[in-house]
């Protein structure tokens, strides 16, 4: 109990001091911040990958490594770190609830002398008392994806309001007739959350064929997000599609929508592109998701901030790529051909 004390009383001195901070900069949308480069330009940008100082090592903090796209990051951060010799540690929070638990983990990666930190924040405000911190230590932080620090200088991640658009715009182009859809949300009030429901919606409403005749949070949660579709399912047996905030959420809803003898009629996206989401799209079960390329997300993460170390001047967004998943294009994206493809993709403005 003492220590726990100790810790919320720390972690309100940090907030209170974190305005003198945020000053600095405007707060950060990652998704509309002009100060951005594209992933696939950071060499023709900035040169080949510079000398690293002696003993640079990084840390690195997750939401949680219960969901498969949280330990594809780490192991993107272990394959570059791998490649150019930087050890990483990489660690979580027991769920992704666990707000407090999450910053004691990078305060604690600060403190013990790490050269860079990484965070993928619970929160948009979990982790905003690491930067004064981290700051003072003279240690870069960059956000990774997901929610997003008001007050960081740099983040590495997708546009998230595309995610929403992308799926959008498959419906538009696929059920011509439009209908009745419905999402489920992630974490409520997370940025990532927030923007992807925010792309899809208004999206889909235009031209009016579509109506969106639920919006529910899931919480991340595939049992949640199971019930809170059986729900929609009954209220609305005519629906035509889901969209999930994750893909986690969208197998949930993939059981329920079999579990009510529609999935020959009711499309289901999620978002992220993990393994299990591949698998179900080849079977014929989940229609679609949005992949946001984990390992590669984490590689180009940690290649920029060791650029910071090496004291190179990125912009304040590093935009990692992604792509729209269907059983057309599965085998595109996947394995090591799936490098490739994205980079003909940014070559192609796509």
């Amino acid at each position: 109990m003492k220590f726990l004390l100790a810790a919320a009383t720390a972690t309100l001195m940090a907030l209170a001091i974190a305005p003198a901070y945020s000053a600095d900069l405007a707060p950060l949308n990652s998704d509309t911040e002009k100060d951005r480069i594209d992933w696939s330009q950071l060499e023709a940008k900035f040169g080949a990958f510079p000398k690293l100082p002696a003993g640079t090592k990084a840390g690195a903090v997750s939401k949680t490594l219960t969901n498969e796209y949280w330990r594809s990051l780490g192991e993107g951060y272990k394959a570059f770190g791998d490649k150019i010799g930087v050890p990483v540690v990489y660690q979580a929070a027991q769920n992704e609830g666990d707000q407090l638990g999450q910053l004691t983990i990078a305060e604690g990666l600060v403190t013990q002398g790490y050269n860079v930190l990484l965070v993928s924040p619970q929160t948009d405000s979990n982790l905003q008392p690491i930067m004064e911190q981290a700051k003072a230590a003279n240690v870069p932080v960059v956000n990774v994806n997901d929610a997003v620090i008001p007050q960081a200088e740099h983040y590495v991640g997708n546009v998230q309001r595309d995610n929403g658009v992308r799926v959008a715009r498959w419906f538009i182009k696929n059920r011509p007739n439009g209908g009745k859809v419905a999402i489920v949300e992630g974490q409520a009030g997370v940025y990532a959350a927030v923007q992807r429901t925010d792309g899809f919606k208004s999206t889909i409403s235009e031209g009016g064929k579509f109506q969106v005749v639920a919006s529910v949070p899931g919480n991340w949660d595939r049992q949640t997000s199971y019930d809170a579709a059986t729900n929609i399912l009954q209220q609305h047996p005519d629906l035509i599609g889901f969209y999930a905030n994750n893909d986690g959420m969208a197998l949930g809803i993939v059981e329920a929508v079999k579990a009510a003898g529609l999935q020959d009629k009711v499309a289901v996206f999620g978002t992220d592109g993990i393994s299990d989401a591949y698998a179900s799209i080849r079977a014929g079960e989940l229609t679609g998701t949005v992949d946001s390329f984990p390992v590669l997300t984490g590689e180009v993460a940690l290649e920029a901030a060791l650029r910071l170390v090496a004291g190179q001047k990125l912009p304040r967004v590093v935009a990692t790529p992604q792509a729209l998943i269907t059983k057309d294009n599965a085998d595109r994206y996947s394995g090591p051909e799936a490098r490739k493809a994205l980079l003909e993709d940014a070559a192609a403005g796509q």
